[in-house]
């Protein structure tokens, strides 16, 4: 969104990009939580979270954020509301692939890649430029492969109970190689997105405090204690983001608009 609007971006347009972004969130949670309802009430990890919203209010919880999702694509421009449809299926399908393929974490890196593409065409009303595609395939290998890192946890509830990921499918060695390359790869995609959007020295900066988290991630990651695990997927991946985001917003001088 700041890069395609060049940091200058209206406030009734963050307003209809946030309104989609978090109902889109709260609509894949929701979706989730349905469909994986059983399997979370087994799972020793996962088995409080049904406890947190009923199934009735997950539905509605459902509707209501699918409909506002919807309504704000519509007030942002005709485009955005043409692919709506397309963006809750990418969002809902992830949750059902867990019972046939072993790279439903790629689906999940998927889910989340359409963000930078939706953003970037509530503000230009098109995918014309490289941009959005190499910030979304950042996007899309950097979740593949903390996701990755995530289900080791899962690994053993997953072989027992005849589900598939990729640690209870190959093993969780190979996962954890896997989402170090993986990670390489975003990382280098974060850089080549920055040089395509002509961003600075503040976002290079920022590129590299990435690479040093996400390194720090994977020394986390495999000690395969749970507590450092979380830890990892919780913490130091916001730190990713927030990086990014701050590195980006000092290059635009997003700060001079708003003083």
């Amino acid at each position: 969104m700041l890069v395609a609007s060049d940091g200058n971006i209206s406030a009734a347009t963050l307003g209809w990009i946030l309104l989609c972004a978090v109902s889109a969130r709260t609509f894949a949670m929701c979706f989730n939580r349905l469909a994986d309802w059983h399997v979370d009430k087994l799972n020793p990890r996962t088995s409080e979270r049904h406890t947190l919203v009923s199934r009735p209010q997950a539905g509605a919880t459902l509707l209501v954020s699918a409909g506002a999702s919807i309504w704000a694509t519509h007030k942002l421009n005709a485009a955005c509301f043409a692919l709506s449809p397309l963006m809750l299926l990418i969002l809902s399908f992830y949750s059902l692939t867990k019972r046939f393929t072993p790279f439903s974490h790629f689906f999940l890196g998927l889910a989340l890649a359409v963000a930078p593409a939706g953003a970037w065409i509530a503000v230009r009303s098109s995918l014309a430029s490289p941009e959005p595609f190499l910030l979304g395939f950042a996007v899309l290998v950097w979740t593949f492969g903390f996701d990755l890192i995530y289900s080791t946890l899962d690994a053993e509830f997953d072989q027992t109970h005849s589900l598939f990921s990729f640690p209870a499918r190959f093993g969780i060695p190979a996962a954890l190689k896997l989402a170090k390359a993986l990670h390489l790869v975003a990382a280098l995609s974060f850089i080549a997105f920055g040089i395509s959007a002509g961003l600075g020295v503040f976002y290079g900066a920022a590129c590299l405090l990435t690479l040093c988290a996400l390194v720090w991630e994977h020394r986390l990651a495999a000690t395969l204690d749970p507590g450092q695990i979380n830890k990892a997927f919780f913490q130091i991946n916001a730190l990713v983001s927030m990086t990014l985001l701050v590195g980006t917003l000092l290059d635009l001088k997003v700060w001079r608009l708003i003083l």
